[in-house]
């Protein structure tokens, strides 16, 4: 908790209120410079912005709220009239969200209720940036549940550093995903590579028509 802390205390400090882009760069440095956050990071983070200024989704799913980082990231990108729902298990994390639909609870209880609870009716777009041992569980859920629209774009953070390789080998052979892995490094540590599976290329295949 004390990181947390120490963490909103130098970002409303050093930051331009209302500004999300220097709201992140605070964050950064703060990651590099003090303590290292396991949050998208800028590298990853231009990845992301990419996707969402392609894709323009107007229902946003985020597993994984932490410090806020991706909130901010997700929310600075969106089009006008979007919705965004983040979920985050720990209640000691969940207090940095504001201005955004925020879950609390294991997403695994969260997602099978979110169309009768949250009146998410189905998401546009996914980001994963929580336990990477969840990311397979939890888009089996979305998919049990019906809750990836057409087309639907999905990012996963961290696929490869600390890795989530179950859900990698579902999403390359399932026949549901088109996906390419981008490789980039570690958030705030360029040695150590990494990569982020983009929704630019992963979204669930059409049916072909039979003639």
């Amino acid at each position: 908790m004390l990181l947390i802390v120490d963490t909103k205390g130098y970002v409303l400090a050093h930051a331009i209120p209302g500004d999300p882009h220097h709201i992140l760069q605070t964050f950064d440095q703060w990651c590099y410079h003090c303590e290292h956050l396991s949050c998208v990071g800028p590298d990853k983070g231009r990845i992301v912005e990419r996707v969402l200024l392609e894709r323009a989704p107007l229902r946003v799913l985020e597993l994984g709220t932490y410090c806020g980082y991706g909130t901010v990231l997700l929310a600075q990108g969106l089009p006008p009239g979007a919705r965004l729902y983040t979920i985050e298990g720990d209640p000691r994390h969940a207090a940095v969200a504001e201005k955004v639909e925020l879950i609390v609870g294991p997403s695994e209880e969260v997602i099978p209720h979110l169309r009768e609870k949250h009146g998410l009716v189905n998401a546009n777009f996914v980001f994963m940036d929580h336990w990477k041992r969840s990311y397979l569980r939890d888009l089996r859920l979305l998919e049990s549940h019906q809750l990836l629209a057409e087309g639907a774009t999905i990012l996963a953070d961290n696929v490869l550093f600390p890795g989530a390789p179950h859900f990698l080998q579902y999403a390359k052979t399932c026949g549901k995903y088109h996906c390419k892995v981008h490789r980039a490094s570690l958030e705030y540590f360029r040695a150590i590579p990494d990569g982020i599976l983009p929704g630019s290329e992963i979204a669930p295949r059409l049916p072909r028509e039979i003639s």
